[in-house]
């Protein structure tokens, strides 16, 4: 296969994984989904599962766990009959059934006090596929001026996969103060590489734009500053719970090719759009590596 009929051949699945994002409340069936990639059902049930690594069924299924789980965790106002509905469930009872034979806890335990561990690797095959075929190349990356920005910072330490229990008392937090993120500007610092790091020496810092004096508080929450000056920028569209693939791209690929040296400030992003609030395909995240 050619590469441009192997690019038209990536693109047709990929479309069928933005349908989903796009249509999680409607019907997602094989029939549904096949249309969508103009390809028979028998042959776009194989080449799904060899592609992802998953069934489009378990795909679908998993994505909508994934919407409800969000929904749950930061979202108190959410109640879970209408959760149960708009993930495809007639009644709160079957929903239940099946968000605690994926995740590990019904619906009320996960909103209550969420098993991030569990619920990460629960959603590893989601997040696998839905990073299979990402690439970039150094057109993707601009250079820009960042300037210097005042943030409020929460500093995540220890095992890496339980920094959501971070974020969601981050997210409590702003709240609490009026520091949403349709107000201010949010954003997160990668001070060390997961991958090399051991998982109680791990660190992130979550951020959101604020000059204001930060009083004292349970959460933990601090002032802090995000320097000024040159930076690579390249910005990814999709899911950007796991960056390690663009992070990669920009140290191991751009950054010899390019010419530049790194300043002494560790990579860092801005989430510009929210899953859940678009689709997950429509978030954007701006990845930020400084340079002199």
């Amino acid at each position: 296969m050619g590469k441009t009929a192997l690019e038209n051949y990536q693109a047709r699945m990929r479309r069928v994984l933005d349908h989903i994002d796009r249509h999680l409340d409607e019907d997602l069936s094989l029939d549904v989904l096949s249309d969508v990639a103009a390809f028979s059902k028998h042959h776009f049930h194989r080449q799904f599962g060899a592609t992802f690594g998953v069934s489009a069924h378990r795909y679908v299924q998993l994505a909508r766990m994934k919407r409800a789980s969000y929904r749950l965790a930061f979202h108190a106002d959410d109640n879970v009959t209408a959760i149960a509905l708009d993930s495809g469930y007639e009644a709160p009872d079957g929903f239940a059934r099946a968000f605690r034979e994926c995740v590990g806890q019904t619906p009320s335990a996960f909103r209550k006090s969420p098993d991030w561990e569990q619920w990460l690797a629960a959603l590893e095959p989601l997040d696998r596929a839905r990073s299979a075929n990402m690439t970039y190349s150094p057109a993707d990356v601009t250079v820009r001026d960042f300037p210097p920005t005042p943030v409020a910072i929460l500093t995540h330490r220890g095992d890496p996969a339980r920094v959501y229990e971070s974020v969601r008392r981050f997210i409590e937090w702003r709240r609490s103060v009026g520091l949403s993120r349709d107000i201010a500007a949010t954003f997160t610092i990668f001070p060390c590489d997961p991958r090399i790091t051991a998982p109680e020496a791990f660190r992130i810092d979550l951020c959101a734009a604020s000059d204001r004096p930060i009083a004292a508080n349970a959460a933990g929450v601090t002032s802090g500053l995000i320097p000024g000056g040159r930076c690579a920028v390249l910005r990814v569209i999709g899911s950007s719970e796991n960056l390690e693939r663009p992070a990669l791209f920009l140290y191991r690929d751009w950054l010899p090719a390019s010419g530049e040296e790194p300043r002494d400030f560790p990579l860092f992003c801005q989430r510009i759009a929210f899953y859940p609030d678009v689709p997950e395909h429509e978030t954007i995240t701006d990845l930020f590596l400084p340079i002199r």
